[in-house]
């Protein structure tokens, strides 16, 4: 939170007070561990965000929280200006140096700024999506901030920008079900990119470097991001069970909503494992390992509400890791072994006819898992690389454009 010192002088918006907030979301970002190198420090402290937020409040305009920018006639996301911490772990991730080109594929203006900062006077930023009203924000509020030397384009990032590459960086800010040949096409050989990258419906932030015609990760970091519009798009289905319940499922695999609707209403299951987890302790290890290896997977969504009624027994803002087969499903879980609730049981609870089995099929996955499983291996081949050519072991989702092979070492 910004220092309580200098609220007061914030109201009045000056730029004094501004330059106080930017430096105590500097100081924030550190201590949280989003900024390690003094060069994005000093990009942040440089770069003035109430400038792209101009219709917030400036406490609100340094507060560590994304804001939305644009909606749909739903209410849905369309475009956001991202969450500091989040924005600071992607441009470190992007090891960025002066001189280089840089592509940003989702516009909000301030990450381009950032970039323009980084690259500094020598460098060159392309900041390109397919909503030109976005497009218009971004360059309005870039020309407000000083940045007029960023290269703003209106076009579908799934292809791109081809007359301006290679770039040495590529940074999607828009959540990618899949990576299109464009972009590993126009990122120089050794250069890096780093995407939302949706797997099975858990959205990771991936560093990969280019390795011929493979990208080959070396760091992640778990996100959200709205979706990516155009040729690109690839919405989730979500299965509603109730009106405050429902399964989001990726990679189109099938589903009978009408009888996985029944199953919720049906007596549950519980199923324990021996695996302990403590307070504080990442368990997005164990959500991925679910993911990638179970045969029909699915993330369960629910309200507050539904935890209060007892329909389910927990709600995450992310999503409740589950797996479904037919009428029956079943989710991750977990209660707390102690008083203090320092420690807790992992196990999992299923509805519907089979659901005892697959809740016990998910306590068999958990404990394959040994905690130590946080850094999954993502490598990214052309679609139609035959299995000999994949590493071996390997979990492998196939795509569109793409095979993703996830593989645990030692595992």
């Amino acid at each position: 939170m910004p220092n309580p010192s200098v609220t007061g002088a914030a109201s009045s918006g000056d730029a004094t007070s501004a330059d106080a907030y930017r430096a105590a979301l500097v100081d924030q970002l550190r201590e949280l561990g989003a900024i390690r190198t003094e060069r994005v420090a000093g990009a942040f402290r440089a770069v003035p965000r109430h400038l792209f937020l101009p219709q917030v409040p400036l406490e609100e305009a340094y507060a560590n929280e994304a804001v939305v920018t644009k909606r749909d006639e739903q209410g849905v996301a369309l475009s956001s200006v991202s969450a500091p911490r989040l924005v600071a772990m992607m441009l470190e991730q992007l090891r960025m140096e002066p001189g280089q080109r840089v592509l940003e594929i989702g516009s909000g203006g301030f990450n381009a700024a950032l970039l323009a900062e980084l690259v500094g006077p020598q460098g060159s930023v392309t900041t390109m999506d397919i909503d030109p009203e976005v497009v218009d924000r971004a360059r309005t509020t870039l020309d407000a901030a000083g940045y007029r030397q960023v290269r703003t384009l209106c076009a579908d990032g799934e292809f791109g920008a081809a007359e301006y590459a290679p770039f040495d960086r590529i940074i999607v800010t828009v959540g990618a079900y899949d990576l299109p040949p464009a972009w590993v096409e126009q990122l120089a050989e050794g250069g890096r990119l780093v995407v939302p990258l949706r797997l099975r419906g858990l959205t990771r932030a991936v560093a990969f470097e280019r390795d011929g015609g493979r990208l080959v990760a070396d760091e992640y970091v778990l996100c959200g991001f709205v979706p990516m519009q155009g040729a690109g798009e690839q919405r989730e289905r979500l299965v509603r069970l109730h009106d405050t319940v429902g399964l989001r499922i990726d990679d189109g695999q099938p589903a009978d909503e009408t009888a996985l609707r029944d199953a919720l209403s049906q007596s549950r299951a519980e199923a324990w494992s021996a695996v302990h987890a403590g307070t504080g302790q990442r368990l997005d290890g164990l959500h991925l390992w679910l993911a990638v290896s179970s045969p029909a997977f699915a993330l369960l969504a629910a309200t507050p509400e539904a935890v209060e009624q007892g329909l389910v027994a927990h709600a995450w803002p992310l999503g409740v890791p589950t797996v479904f087969d037919g009428g029956s499903f079943a989710y991750l879980t977990l209660r707390p072994t102690g008083p203090d609730r320092q420690r807790f049981q992992l196990g999992a609870v299923g509805h519907g006819p089979e659901g005892a089995k697959l809740a016990e099929a998910m306590v068999e996955r958990i404990s394959s898992w040994d905690g130590t499983h946080l850094d999954a291996r993502i490598e990214v081949y052309p679609a139609g690389t035959p299995d000999d050519q994949l590493p071996g072991g390997a979990l492998v989702l196939s795509k569109r454009h793409t095979r993703i092979a996830v593989s645990w070492p030692g595992v």
